[in-house]
């Protein structure tokens, strides 16, 4: 890679600074949004906080490419062309009738791979110009990397598509079987650069689906925050369900084995969707716990709506069985059967 950084080093300062970068993005909204939208009926004048959870939302890609310059230890010059390079290339801006607009988080692929020719690029002229950098790298970057990342942005999001189509096909098998397997891939879909709300989207994924989509996010959530709570500070453990459990990609990355007690989870999980027939929307699959998208979404759509059956039932899927699965199945992989170890789980927040 460069004389003082190997290949292994600069791909996980890539994904620990996505890592950090989506979190940030994403916990205002995880945190408040259901809430302000719960008030903004009785109080119009909170409507400027859920204008302002939603433009956080659409600059993931520059606080993303500021997180990685971060993680390289660049300059305050190299940080911010990157952060600019990553956020053009990202898809979130858009330019239309002389406007620029901003739609969505954008491709997080595209995020990755921008950001990986940018800090390659400051690595590669590190040293070497001097006084003149705040004349070379910022156009360089941006008008250069940016502008090639966005040049194959359409191409790099047909991944996305691509996912989609396989994500659909598995909704016409048998419900049981259906359930299990949506839960399991989007548990791994959700620690993975790929938009599990865009997917949900793209296949208009509702009723148990949309359900059992968002139970295997919660087993995502809870089993990496559970199996990394002695290793990882509380807070991130707790950002790791409540915000995205996406900030837990470098783990994965690391070492894939740390998705077995994720994936047993997620099917049993998957199974008790089927079983109590979790309901859910096309947009609200994706979010599983995060801001309580996932449960409200159940108890609204359920026959009976909020009496105590349904909000039982929430509690019981999106919170109880998720937590004390993630337990057992801790138990089980680290003690039992030591597959995985609980410093596997630990994350460079």
């Amino acid at each position: 890679m460069t004389k003082d950084m190997d290949g292994r080093t600069f791909i996980m300062n890539i994904l620990n600074g996505v890592a950090t970068g989506v979190v940030v993005v994403l916990i205002p909204g995880a945190l408040l949004s259901e809430i302000f939208k719960a008030l903004v009926g009785s109080f119009p004048q909170l409507t400027i906080v859920l204008n302002a959870l939603t433009m956080s939302n659409s600059l993931m890609g520059v606080v993303c490419g500021i997180s990685i310059g971060l993680r390289f230890g660049f300059t305050p010059i190299e940080t911010f062309s990157l952060g600019l390079a990553t956020h053009l290339a990202s898809g979130a801006v858009i330019f239309k009738n002389g406007a620029m607009l901003l739609k969505g988080t954008g491709d997080i692929i595209n995020m990755i791979l921008t950001a990986s020719v940018g800090a390659l690029v400051i690595l590669l002229l590190s040293g070497k110009l001097k006084s003149f950098s705040l004349l070379v790298i910022p156009p360089l970057l941006l008008a250069v990397v940016g502008v090639a990342g966005l040049l194959v942005y359409p191409y790099v999001s047909q991944i996305t598509a691509w996912v989609g189509v396989g994500v659909k096909q598995l909704t016409v098998l048998q419900p049981a079987l259906m359930s299990v397997l949506l839960a399991e891939v989007f548990a791994l879909m959700i620690l993975s650069p790929i938009t599990t709300v865009g997917i949900a989207l793209a296949v208009s994924l509702s009723g148990l689906g949309s359900g059992v989509a968002n139970l295997g996010i919660c087993a995502a959530g809870f089993g990496y925050a559970i199996m990394g709570w002695k290793v990882n500070p509380h807070g991130t453990s707790l950002a790791i369900f409540m915000g995205s459990p996406k900030m837990a990609l470098p783990v994965l990355v690391r070492n894939f084995k740390t998705f077995i007690p994720v994936a047993a989870n997620a099917a049993i999980l998957g199974l008790l969707g089927y079983f109590f027939n979790v309901q859910g929307t096309p947009m609200s699959a994706g979010f599983g716990i995060s801001g309580l998208v996932g449960p409200l979404n159940h108890i609204n759509l359920s026959a009976g709506g909020w009496n105590t059956s349904n909000i039982l039932t929430a509690l019981l899927v999106y919170i109880v069985a998720p937590v004390g699965l993630a337990l057992v199945f801790k138990y089980i992989f680290t003690k039992l059967i030591p597959l995985v170890s609980e410093k596997d789980y630990q994350l460079e927040i």
